[in-house]
């Protein structure tokens, strides 16, 4: 037991916080108090917890949804990956005041690639001779997907508060070669809210290894977008009701928050 003059101090992030002092560490990791809603989907009514809930929000980035970033500079319209900034603004004050974490899952390279194979590399630039990761922009400089750089920046529309998880991504998926899963751990939150571009790759394939990873799995469908053919749309949809989780939107997640 403690005792005045020695209390236990809190070691760790709750819930996966010990608590110690001298003589004692106590294990027993008191949960956080739970914060139930009900939330409706495509396919069923859910009942989660917003004090075990986050949200990633993948990709929203310069060289995706910029009109001077890098997919625009190879010819790409990025219009239809600006979308979900709409409903993000909307969304994210709500959701930082209901005290769910907002994870920033940002493409963001080392500048030397030393941890990107060449068969990704080969993905982006298939001849050698294009703009491909790590490459400057032609228009202004940016180095392509790199740490820091202007294009790996949240587009300025959307506001990345102080409070907010940053997590830099080296793959198309989230969880691959980076700390996401032990920080997602380590805060207890185990139901995922999903957002972000692309819909059918980085997104999908993040929430793909969060269901692997045994996440509840919900992909805000406004809130996501591509650049892809519909059909690769249609088909993540399908896929995520079918196979890995969940599909809502951001509206009935907004009626769903306390006020």
């Amino acid at each position: 037991m403690s005792t005045p003059n020695r209390p236990l101090k809190t070691l760790g992030i709750p819930p996966n916080a010990w608590a110690v002092n001298a003589e004692m560490a106590d294990l027993t990791r008191p949960p956080l108090d739970p914060r139930p809603i009900l939330l409706p989907t495509s396919s069923k009514t859910l009942r989660l917890d917003l004090a075990k809930a986050a949200l990633l929000v993948i990709d929203m980035q310069n060289d995706f949804c910029h009109p001077d970033g890098w997919l625009a500079s190879i010819g790409v319209d990025v219009t239809p990956a600006r979308a979900p900034i709409g409903p993000l603004k909307a969304l994210l004050p709500r959701l930082r005041q209901a005290q769910v974490p907002i994870v920033w899952v940002n493409w963001g390279n080392r500048p030397d690639l030393l941890n990107i194979s060449a068969g990704l590399r080969h993905v982006y630039n298939p001849t050698g001779e294009g703009v491909g990761l790590g490459d400057p922009l032609p228009k202004n400089g940016s180095l392509v997907l790199t740490r820091g750089s202007w294009g790996a920046a949240v587009v300025e529309e959307l506001e990345v508060k102080p409070e907010d998880i940053w997590v830099d991504k080296f793959r198309m998926s989230g969880f691959w070669d980076t700390p996401l899963d032990s920080i997602l751990r380590n805060l207890g939150r185990t139901t995922l809210f999903f957002a972000g571009v692309n819909i059918d790759q980085c997104v999908m394939t993040t929430l793909q290894d969060a269901n692997f990873l045994g996440y509840d799995c919900i992909l805000l469908e406004d809130c996501a977008a591509t650049t892809s053919p519909e059909y690769c749309l249609l088909a993540t949809l399908y896929n995520v009701k079918q196979c890995f989780g969940f599909v809502a939107s951001s509206s009935d997640l907004l009626a769903a928050l306390p006020c």
